[in-house]
């Protein structure tokens, strides 16, 4: 895509923000350019963000149920899957997993609470808990 061609359309989900965009330049090279979105972007985002909601409601039923930790719902709030988790927080996703047993979530130590509140970017006490 050459740099003038760049759609400048808008989109809600940057939230007024602009974003970097690599196309081709006029002498050829490929250069950074300013673009403000483009509408299927943000219909893709969407519908992103609304797969992630009903993740978040369906991991809240099951919490509710007591088949599952708060954790999978946190990490689902914030928009987040297994793999994504698992590298913000440094922790295997299968551990991840095991943590999402009830039993075993009762058990973990403060510190690993912590490091995973850390990478929510909530605080470890809201972590044990829904909203």
């Amino acid at each position: 895509m050459d740099a003038q061609d760049v759609p400048q359309d808008g989109n809600a989900t940057l939230g007024g923000h602009r974003k970097a965009v690599y196309a081709r330049g006029a002498g050829g090279a490929i250069v950074a350019v300013e673009s403000a979105g483009w509408e299927a972007e943000e219909i893709v985002t969407l519908q992103a963000v609304d797969v992630f909601d009903a993740y978040a409601e369906a991991a809240r039923a099951r919490v509710v149920a007591g088949l599952s930790s708060p954790l999978e719902y946190w990490m689902y709030a914030r928009r987040m899957d297994i793999a994504t988790f698992a590298q913000s927080c440094g922790v295997w996703r299968w551990r991840i997993r095991r943590h999402f047993r009830p039993a075993v979530f009762a058990r973990l130590s403060p510190k690993l609470l912590k490091r995973y509140a850390a990478a929510l970017g909530i605080a470890p006490e809201t972590l044990r808990t829904l909203p």
